[in-house]
């Protein structure tokens, strides 16, 4: 069969990495992809916004399956536009995509259907938020842009004043239509873990959970990024699985079908173990990145059969996914500046000094060619390098032995990834 994977990040280089992989693959495409891509599959050049010249692409190829790997397909509903073509693509339609491309809607989804979360506030105007933020008591809360951001749209402050310059730049327009809608949420404490399941609307299928590091600096200081690193499996997750499973991950499906919003493909949700139980921070319509490159690195099964089987509809005709059990820790590489503004088209050596296989990837997030073939920076999170071990220190050890051989000016990584917290 012939696979086309959408999308040109770390995500989907994991994507197609693992999907080639599969005896029932003859060929995959990655539209519009990146150098890491290009040695795995076949780059397409087709952006992933060109809905048209995507499903155009999947018709004339005879393409059996198509993966999205980006939310922003998703909430502009290409799988919508693929089934009214004929060509089956593994992903929520653009109504349940909404969970992720607006956040009051996934925050109303879990008042309306008793979904723990932390409370919140919805406004459309800057006096709105302003006028909320002089009612309450100074003090931490979250204030986030309720539309799609990159992963940039969300600000953790530690007080009011910290909350107004949020708010200012969401209504001043730094996240474009984000920003029209400001949602204040209740600060929460505890430990963060991601869980991502495949889900058909009907069976649900989870995967192993990850720990995603999102602050750019040691110790989970400094603004949040779209993340700079990933271990998995998480050791404290075991004790509140069952938990997870009955109150969010179960819950989230029934209610988007009760909604009329059949939902099918990868759910994140991401969470907060608090002293109170678990709380959905967040929710997202596709695989999280980073935690997708590691993930699928313990992935022992072929993922496509789970894919496909999802897109049809019949995912309880599929088997159980068998993971390794070693650990798998990823580290991003990224540009200076990052997550502020950086340069790019920043030349990348190093590369060629490691030994690549089953128990180490680098997977490219933000790269390119330069006219002449060389590699060069294309974006914020450059490489994200990954590696297997027995036990966590011996995943650490690998990825960073082998991200210290990646170089490029102004390169930054965090060096506590994976380190108990």
């Amino acid at each position: 069969m012939k696979v086309l994977v959408v999308g040109s990040g770390g995500r989907e280089h994991a994507l197609a990495w693992k999907i080639q992989q599969s005896p029932l693959v003859d060929r995959v495409y990655v539209a519009p992809g990146n150098p890491g891509t290009e040695l795995v599959a076949e780059n397409v050049p087709i952006a992933v916004d060109d809905l048209e010249g995507l499903v155009k692409f999947a018709v004339d190829e005879q393409i059996d399956l198509t993966v999205v790997g980006p939310e922003a397909p998703l909430c502009a509903g290409i799988v919508d536009l693929f089934r009214e073509r004929g060509r089956l693509c593994f992903g929520p339609d653009k109504a349940a995509a909404e969970l992720e491309g607006s956040k009051a809607f996934a925050r109303k989804i879990c008042t309306d259907h008793r979904i723990p979360g932390p409370q919140w506030w919805a406004y459309e105007n800057l006096a709105m938020a302003r006028a909320f933020l002089e009612s309450r008591p100074d003090g931490p809360i979250v204030v986030k842009a309720s539309g799609l951001a990159a992963g940039k749209g969300v600000a953790v402050c530690k007080d009011n004043d910290e909350a107004r310059a949020a708010v200012a730049e969401c209504f001043d327009g730094r996240f474009g239509d984000a920003g029209s809608v400001v949602l204040f949420e209740e600060c929460l404490a505890g430990p963060e873990v991601s869980l991502i399941t495949i889900t058909d609307g009907e069976t649900i299928v989870p995967l192993e959970p990850a720990r995603d590091h999102k602050p750019v600096g040691e110790g989970d200081t400094g603004p949040n990024t779209g993340g700079m690193g990933v271990i998995t499996p998480v050791p404290l997750m075991p004790r509140v699985a069952a938990q997870v499973e009955s109150q969010v991950v179960f819950p989230t499906v029934h209610a988007m079908n009760r909604e009329g919003r059949r939902y099918r493909g990868f759910l994140y949700a991401g969470l907060m173990l608090t002293a109170n139980g678990p709380k959905v921070l967040e929710y997202n319509c596709r695989m999280g990145d980073p935690e997708t490159q590691p993930l699928l690195m313990r992935l022992k099964s072929d993922i496509v059969p789970l894919l496909l089987a999802t897109a049809e509809g019949k995912l309880e005709t599929v088997e159980a996914p068998v993971w390794d059990p070693r650990v798998a820790v990823c580290v991003v590489a990224c540009s200076g500046g990052y997550p502020g503004a950086y340069k790019s088209g920043v030349p990348i050596f190093g590369l060629e000094k490691l030994d690549l296989g089953d128990d180490l990837q680098v997977f490219h997030a933000g790269t390119k060619r330069s006219a002449q073939g060389d590699l060069q920076t294309a974006g914020g999170r450059v490489l994200a390098v990954t590696a297997l071990g027995e036990d966590a220190e011996k995943a650490r050890e690998r990825a960073y032995a082998a991200i210290a051989h990646v170089e490029f000016d102004g390169a930054h990584y965090r060096r506590d990834i994976g380190t108990a917290r």
